[in-house]
């Protein structure tokens, strides 16, 4: 065959090859187009499965995320220690740190877990913020916890010639500023610690850490109430007895002064 023939049939060859890949490759696109359309029908979009995501989040939180806006519990101080930064979500303009309310739930969640590991003879509660008094004490009626409020007699658990002295397994601490003697006598006797700390605490001590506003009625209020829900839960106590949110976070005795107002 001449060499110009062979060079031409040589070319056709070429032409259909490349004529074959770009009509596959074209047909691979295709393909690949549809197959996408396809999935992109059938599954949820990325701000889809977020938005499934924050509605789970919510459903599964200890109570709907309005009733701790209300409570305040995510407010923390001007001040925000390292070992709480973490668990701040941002500031406010006026400096304010702001909790993130997961993670409030979540700490929560995990609070009232290790406190159901020890019986009520076995746990003392301490509240020296006049804040809480109320709502500590209504825990220790509840669960027979010891509580005490206003003042700690300190060395009660230290001091064996006390004729108050005794022994417990773990203390809950409302505020380690206000607390600190109750935390330093349970850490001497070797003992577990259960705080809760606001932005402005230090957990050096604590075996279990509860984040959320300390200083408030309202906020310690939520706190102590789903402390005691969840405990009398899980050790098959008569729930019936806990009174509403509302008591707890103070809101009826608000709407009472109201109406004596007039308002």
């Amino acid at each position: 065959m001449p060499k110009k023939k062979v060079e031409e049939t040589q070319e056709e060859v070429k032409e259909l090859s490349e004529k074959d890949l770009e009509k596959k490759k074209k047909a691979l696109l295709a393909k690949a187009k549809k197959l996408k359309e396809q999935l992109e029908k059938e599954a949820p979009k990325t701000e889809e499965l977020k938005e499934l995501v924050k509605v789970k989040k919510k459903s599964e939180m200890l109570v709907p995320l309005d009733e701790y806006v209300k409570a305040g519990i995510y407010l923390g101080t001007k001040v925000v220690t390292p070992t709480m930064r973490p668990f701040v979500y941002r500031r406010r303009a006026d400096g304010l740190a702001i909790f993130n309310t997961d993670l409030i739930d979540e700490k929560l969640k995990e609070g009232i877990e290790y406190l159901s590991k020890f019986a009520p003879e076995d746990v003392i509660l301490v509240c020296k913020r006049e804040a809480g008094w109320r709502a500590a004490e209504k825990i220790g009626e509840l669960t027979g916890i010891r509580v005490f409020t206003k003042k700690y007699p300190a060395g009660i658990l230290t001091n064996t010639k006390l004729p108050d002295f005794f022994e417990n397994e773990l203390t809950i601490i409302s505020d380690v500023w206000l607390d600190k003697n109750a935390l330093h006598d349970t850490l001497k006797v070797h003992k577990k610690v259960l705080m809760i700390c606001d932005t402005n605490n230090f957990p050096k001590g604590a075996d279990q850490v509860i984040i959320g506003n300390n200083k408030s009625a309202k906020s310690l209020g939520l706190i102590f109430y789903l402390l005691a829900r969840g405990y009398m839960k899980a050790k098959g106590m008569d729930t019936t007895k806990i009174p509403d949110l509302e008591w707890w976070t103070g809101e009826f005795l608000e709407q009472g002064k109201g109406a004596k107002r007039g308002v």
